[in-house]
């Protein structure tokens, strides 16, 4: 049997140039007023995809969502839906289903009830009824709780029951508004892993709205990071941790330490001057030209803290500022003597705990010069 783990690594149908987007956005705009919530955007989303709309409250990834789901209509623009335009067509009518961030369930009714409530609006069989919501319970491993009502279950019991019910009517499309913002951290991690499952078992696309970057990065095959409407960048989650295209998307997901700078030629090697005394030597120049203004983003786990000045391509000296302990690593803020803050983080892979440094001590940052992303916007 091939692992789910196996199976993501080779999902890649965006980089078939055969392949056919099942959900195509063009040119979507949406407009409240005279507030652009969308503005003119453009999105592929493939069959049996995880995919993770990325983004800060008011971004807009909320509205595209439910113009996915047909709760809105687009101001100008086109969505399809497996070659289908979806304008005009009801949320009823539409083979997606939406799972709502307040789950949205009956405190009146009972799991099963909840779970059953869409198919009966349909007109199904109560025979098939009954089939499927057993189905539904044992998918989300709730078959004790099916007597119970919503006040009686837990966040993550709730959610699984809202969940359930979304997929009783077997939907092409599974469309998820932050689905795990009201459980607890430890919760939402397991959840996280339990959607992966169940989307891979199932065969279904997925759409989620998270803010959540950690969520985005652990369940998606893609991520699309938004801003004020529009799309800055769509990539694995690899790509836009390692890659990003903007400082935007770089400080956006995850810690990231900039350096502004002016590239230029150092005798044959390429280096960004920051004009405070220091050339920081790059391997890649990201498109930029010599002369040219650009930024250099380096991740924290990149970059070393030590006592001794050590042998590498950048290295810095400063005092430290803050420290960090959290268990698995540790977090240095290193104030230069120019007054920047660089963050430099260590993985704790032992138990030793002489030596260490503290807060004031003077210390070293480095990194090589393939370690960061030089970025022109």
């Amino acid at each position: 049997m091939t692992s789910l783990g196996s199976t993501r690594r080779s999902f890649a149908p965006w980089a078939d140039p055969s392949a056919q987007p099942y959900i195509h956005l063009e040119g979507v705009t949406k407009r409240f007023g005279d507030f652009t919530a969308v503005d003119t955007l453009s999105l592929t989303i493939y069959e049996r995809e995880f995919f993770a709309l990325l983004g800060a409250s008011g971004c807009g990834k909320t509205t595209l969502l439910r113009m996915l789901g047909g709760f809105e209509q687009p101001s100008s623009g086109r969505i399809l839906l497996d070659g289908q335009d979806m304008q005009g067509i009801p949320p009823y009518r539409r083979p997606v289903n939406m799972m709502f961030q307040s789950y949205a369930l009956f405190p009146h009714m009972s799991v099963e009830a909840n779970i059953a409530f869409g198919l009966k609006q349909d007109g199904m069989a109560k025979a098939q009824i009954a089939e499927r919501v057993a189905q539904m319970l044992k998918l989300v491993k709730l078959e004790r709780f099916a007597k119970r009502k919503p006040q009686q279950l837990s966040g993550g019991q709730r959610q699984r029951v809202a969940l359930a019910r979304s997929l009783a009517k077997r939907p092409k499309v599974l469309l998820l508004d932050e689905p795990l913002g009201a459980l607890d951290k430890k919760l939402r991690e397991e959840t996280q892993f339990e959607l992966m499952d169940l989307q891979h078992d199932l065969g279904l696309t997925f759409v989620v709205v998270t803010h959540d970057q950690e969520e985005a990065m652990t369940m998606a095959d893609r991520i699309a990071v938004m801003d004020r409407g529009q799309v800055l960048q769509v990539a694995t989650p690899a790509e836009i941790y390692e890659a990003p295209t903007s400082r935007f998307v770089a400080d956006f997901v995850g810690s990231i330490n900039m350096f502004e700078g002016t590239l230029h030629d150092d005798g044959g090697r390429l280096a960004i001057n920051d004009g405070n005394g220091s050339a920081f030597r790059i391997e890649d120049a990201g498109g930029a030209a010599v002369g040219e203004t650009v930024w250099l983003a380096v991740r924290p786990e990149k970059v070393r803290v030590s006592r001794a000045r050590p042998e590498a391509d950048n290295a810095l000296e400063g005092e430290i500022w803050d420290i960090a302990y959290l268990g698995d690593m540790t977090v240095y803020n290193v104030k230069l003597d120019d007054g920047r803050i660089v963050k430099a983080s260590t993985v704790n892979s032992t138990r030793r705990l002489d030596d260490a440094l503290t807060w004031h001590d003077r210390a070293w940052i480095a990194f090589a010069a393939d370690a960061g992303v030089v970025l022109k916007r």
